[in-house]
């Protein structure tokens, strides 16, 4: 990993030669947005979409996109391995500054990071892995791809230490998403997954599952999920850019259906890897 090549500021170097300053805004108060972008078979996955989200949060913290479309895919492609199916991690902060402030600092040029690693998508047909339920802890603008993570962190740490592979999260009652996933559930033969706003983050993978759905006429749904609902589900899944679509086989302790990875689950983990195929 030390020899691994990352981008930096407008150089490719060996990860072990990357250097900021402890004066960077990101370091210092979190001050910044990053963005997830698988590649198949070499080739970045729904770039645009990724984009799209990644300039989202951009102007919402209130920062400058430092770079056009083409310019982001000149930039990142030649951090892939062609044939190889990898993520990318890019991050953007404020940039370092002359001196600690809440404030924006007038002049700065934002620090820009991008580094690839292994994507490994869950494809054991048999297990599923376990979760817990949690108290949506996190702030207000959680659409926000924000890199100040430290409440998805110790989410997602406490269900580690207990087992598990993912937090699922509530607020008043109702599904948010995971600590680092959106969340789905099969309700009364409906896959569901609450709507796009503030309180979740939306991602890419879950657009592309709901248009599977929508494309192979496969009954979905975008609406609020009590607590109780999911409980009763038949199927729970968590999805993300860099673990696909994982089935959740225990909550709480309990057996969510009958233990094993679902129907729905395995008709979707094929639509996924053959829609992955198509657009290699």
């Amino acid at each position: 990993m030390p020899n691994e090549t990352i981008y930096l500021n407008g150089e490719y170097l060996p990860l072990a030669n990357a250097k900021i300053s402890v004066m960077d805004r990101g370091f210092l108060f979190g001050d910044g947005v990053y963005e997830v972008i698988p590649a198949y078979a070499g080739k970045l996955f729904r770039l645009e979409n990724h984009l799209e989200r990644l300039a989202n949060s951009l102007q919402a913290i209130r920062l400058q996109n430092p770079h056009t479309h083409e310019q982001w895919r000149d930039l990142l492609t030649p951090l892939l391995k062609p044939g190889a199916d990898q993520s990318v991690y890019l991050q953007i902060t404020r940039g370092a500054a002359p001196k600690r402030d809440h404030a924006f600092p007038q002049t700065i040029i934002p620090t820009v990071f991008a580094m690839v690693s292994g994507i490994t998508p869950h494809t054991d047909p048999d297990n599923g892995v376990k979760a817990i339920s949690m108290e949506d802890s996190r702030w207000k603008l959680c659409d926000t791809k924000a890199i100040t993570l430290l409440a998805n962190v110790l989410l997602r740490q406490t269900a580690v230490e207990k087992g598990c592979a993912e937090a699922i999260l509530f607020k008043d009652g109702y599904l948010t998403e995971g600590a680092a996933s959106n969340v789905f559930a099969v309700i009364d033969g409906v896959l569901t997954t609450p709507p796009k706003t503030p309180a979740i983050l939306p991602g890419i993978t879950r657009d592309i599952i709901l248009e599977l759905a929508r494309k192979h006429t496969i009954p979905c749904s975008e609406e609020a999920i009590s607590k109780d609902a999911l409980k009763n589900a038949s199927e729970i899944w968590i999805t993300s850019s860099t673990r696909e679509i994982i089935p959740v086989v225990d909550l709480d302790g309990a057996q969510v259906g009958n233990g094993k990875p679902g129907s729905f689950w395995l008709t979707f983990h094929k639509l996924f890897q053959d829609y992955k195929k198509s657009l290699a």
